[in-house]
């Protein structure tokens, strides 16, 4: 779709882009420009998250930043314009930004009119559009000094003394030109989280920048002089003596929207747990000759420059098994009721990343070698975790591996990636005492675990997909013969 539109031979307009397959609205994480900042085609000028992944938004043509629609942390439906660019910069006088306002006083004029969709187009720091998530006050907060000393007065009224002086306003946040607080975009993303206006956080970091620990102290319910009377007598009324417990209610939970790559895990899995009949198998192998192969890989100059670690071989070893059980590669069509069989084997690897869990998959790993496959996996784990996947390296996939033994579980029980028949889980190796050539000695032993959807794979299929894996990785020789 059309990303860009032109208001004037001057002025031109970059709409949000769908940056995914189908997906109707992104999140604004950060943007990388401001009002009067000249840009060049191809620069990136903001970062979005989409419900798969965080992406990076170049802008098209050259020109100097006119206006920004939307604030960091705004999410904005694909189509919408998010900036206005000036192609011919000093050429006239430019137009005052359609969403510029005084910086105390972010809520519109009455008689502004409207943008299509009730969204009001703003600039960053300058409030928000109609359509952004509005959160439920935090409980404690919204008192002012003046309601403070009023307290104050009443309190001291009931106990028979003279009312003390209004406590001295704490000091406020240091805002940076333009009124917007100084914080980093983590810092925010904490802030917005936790339900605090940076605007009323006092900075304690280098050069008036708020921190996560300014964050987290206005989050916490603070004792302020008139909270805290001498002991009232007994005739106090009890809503008096009550009132600091509603306070205390906003430390003991943290709500915390659920959107974007969030949002899309918890739709995900929940369609597949309550539309594919999963059925899942264990099997516990020796793993000794596996890690020792590992370990003669490390040195192997073929391999030089890759990583190389058990998931490389686990991972070859599935796709063997699937090259000899091609039929557990498929896909239920319910449109048409038909199974999808395919010829081509898009490996995801499920990533804990610091914005969920995400599945991104290799392309065509069936036809890789062993060092092509290695390349693949250490720049997927690179970029997952860098939080650069792109939406396109999701989607397709046909089979998943989860790694959970890296967090020293033993197993688990997988739910099916979206659209995809099997899911290998694989769980921590330990070394186990284990009968070996009929005596009992240290191993190295791992359990494996495979769901599969029952429409698609039948316990037998199932069954020797996991042995077959099982016996490559007891005996990875057969990796030469069965390959």
């Amino acid at each position: 779709m059309t990303t860009m539109t032109e208001t004037s031979a001057r002025f031109r307009e970059f709409k949000m882009p769908d940056v995914g397959e189908g997906l109707t609205e992104a999140e604004i994480l950060k943007w990388f420009v401001q009002p009067g900042d000249t840009v060049t085609d191809g620069q990136v000028v903001c970062e979005v998250e989409t419900a798969k992944a965080a992406v990076e938004l170049p802008i098209p043509f050259d020109g100097v930043v006119h206006e920004l629609r939307f604030p960091e942390g705004t999410t904005v439906d694909v189509g919408q314009v998010i900036i206005a660019i000036d192609v011919a910069p000093g050429s006239g006088d430019a137009p005052a930004p359609a969403a510029a306002a005084p910086a105390q006083a972010p809520a519109a004029e009455p008689e502004a009119e409207a943008e299509p969709k009730g969204r009001t187009p703003v600039l960053v720091g300058y409030g928000v559009a109609e359509s952004s998530t509005k959160r439920r006050p935090r409980k404690g907060a919204s008192a002012t000094p003046e309601a403070a000393a009023v307290a104050a007065a009443v309190q001291a009224e009931l106990n028979g003394h003279a009312a003390p002086a209004a406590p001295a306003a704490p000091a406020a946040a240091v805002p940076a030109q333009g009124g917007r607080p100084l914080a980093k975009p983590p810092v925010r993303k904490l802030a917005k989280d936790l339900g605090i206006d940076l605007a009323t956080v006092v900075p304690t970091g280098k050069d008036g920048i708020i921190t996560r620990e300014d964050v987290h102290a206005a989050a916490a319910p603070s004792a302020a002089p008139a909270a805290a009377p001498a002991p009232a007598p007994a005739a106090v009324a009890p809503a008096v003596a009550e009132a600091p417990a509603v306070v205390s209610d906003s430390a003991r939970e943290t709500r915390i929207p659920v959107k974007g790559v969030r949002k899309a895990i918890a739709q995900a899995m929940v369609g597949s747990a309550f539309t594919a009949p999963h059925v899942t198998e264990f099997i516990t192998v020796d793993v000794t000759r596996t890690m020792k192969l590992v370990a003669e890989l490390k040195e192997d100059k073929d391999m030089a420059g890759v990583r190389v670690n058990p998931l490389l071989v686990i991972a070859k070893a599935l796709l063997v098994a699937i090259k000899r059980n091609p039929e557990v590669n498929a896909a239920w069509d319910e449109a048409n009721q038909e199974i999808v069989q395919k010829h081509y084997v898009n490996l995801g690897i499920a990533a804990a990343t610091p914005r969920g869990l995400i599945v991104p998959n290799i392309k065509d790993a069936h036809d890789k070698t062993l060092p092509q496959l290695a390349a693949a996996l250490g720049e997927l784990v690179t970029t997952a975790r860098d939080g650069k996947t792109s939406p396109a390296a999701m989607a397709g996939g046909t089979v998943t591996i989860t790694n959970v033994g890296v967090f020293g579980v033993d197993t688990g029980t997988p739910i099916l990636n979206s659209g995809e028949s099997a899911i290998l889980a694989v769980g921590a190796i330990k070394l186990q005492p284990w009968v070996h050539k009929g005596k009992v000695k240290p191993r190295q032993v791992t359990t494996l675990a495979l769901s599969f959807d029952h429409r698609l794979v039948d316990g037998e299929l199932g069954s020797k997909v996991l042995a077959d894996v099982a016996a490559i990785l007891e005996q990875p020789k057969r990796l030469i013969t069965w390959a």
